[in-house]
């Protein structure tokens, strides 16, 4: 019996740990290791000054698109420290030079990277309304429409004149089950994020019976490999100890300096069912039959010890190789 598997398995280039050139050398290993697509996050600021970098994600996706043929994505947070139609402007020149390769994920996103403008941080329901506000815009200028538009920001007068054959899909990124119901009657899918069976299932379920029945899903999932299981907890508690937090610090914490004050009594013990720990890659399949079984497509992977990243990408490419399914 075949298995259940996403039809892509991608890699995640974290901004927030790795510099951008090392990233670029990374997403080229990936892809001749095996894997089939990539994203990368879009951050001002990185969760814990310990990570150390902040590139800047344009930039770097047309470096990376170019270097290489796969797939990319990211999550941006238009209308507060992006204006709408410069992201629709950002998405739709690279949709054009690489067709059919570039897809974008909108979300409401955190205030350590969005108030950097000096404007006040809004409450959720402020920036869910910014959030639709800003989908339908893109949408328009991606169409080739003049857009003026007067809300949570302002457009005047605005065109595209530089625009691919076909947009590229816009997505939700949604982390609460609320907010993907919501997503479900205007994104062209989800992406969420997380290692949870349980949780995940209930963020699908509610983005379906919201109105994203059929559409498609794609999932982030930080890992932690390591040869040992006290060695994934030490590396995940290292980089990534802000997954501990609650929804509402992450989304309102300020600066890198207010997370790790917040992150002084997460411990490495209390991180092991927020991440996904593993001493072998087979662990790592075995949690994608089950994850893609919940109807993901396409599930990026974030090795986040990232002093490993380059052994990790080499051994899941080692593996990927031995998968036959994965290749189907």
């Amino acid at each position: 019996m075949s298995r259940r598997l996403p039809a892509a398995v991608g890699y995640h280039c974290s901004h927030e740990q790795l510099s951008p050139s090392a990233l670029l050398d990374h997403v080229q290993q990936a892809q001749r290791a095996g894997f089939q697509a990539a994203m990368c996050s879009d951050h001002f600021h990185p969760w814990l000054p310990s990570q150390g970098q902040s590139g800047f994600s344009w930039s770097w996706l047309g470096a990376a698109m170019q270097a290489t043929g796969l797939s990319f994505g990211t999550v941006c947070a238009p209308g507060q420290r992006y204006h709408p139609a410069i992201i629709a402007q950002a998405a739709a020149t690279l949709a054009e030079m690489f067709p059919g390769r570039f897809w974008l994920a909108i979300g409401s996103g955190e205030a350590l990277n969005e108030r950097i403008n000096g404007a006040a941080w809004p409450e959720k329901s402020q920036r869910n309304a910014r959030l639709r506000e800003a989908a339908e815009v893109i949408r328009a200028l991606w169409a080739g429409e003049t857009v003026s538009h007067q809300g949570c920001f302002t457009v005047r007068q605005a065109r595209l004149y530089s625009r691919p054959v076909s947009p590229p899909q816009l997505f939700g990124a949604a982390l609460t089950a609320e907010t993907a119901r919501w997503m479900g009657s205007w994104a062209d899918g989800l992406i969420t994020a997380g290692s949870s069976l349980d949780g995940l299932r209930k963020v699908v379920d509610a983005f379906r019976n919201g109105g994203g029945a059929g559409k498609p899903l794609a999932l982030q999932t930080a890992v932690s490999l390591a040869s040992s299981r006290s060695q994934a907890l030490a590396a995940a508690h290292d980089q990534w100890r802000h997954a501990a937090l609650a929804a509402d610090q992450i989304a309102n914490l300020a600066t890198p300096e207010e997370f790790a004050a917040a992150c002084r009594p997460v411990t490495p013990d209390s991180l092991a069912d927020k991440l996904l720990l593993a001493t072998r890659v087979q662990e790592l399949w075995d949690w994608l039959e089950q994850a893609a079984g919940l109807g993901f497509d396409h599930i990026y992977l974030h090795q986040i010890n990232r002093d490993a990243v380059p052994q990790f990408i080499e051994a899941c490419g080692e593996s990927l190789r031995r998968q036959p399914a994965f290749a189907s």
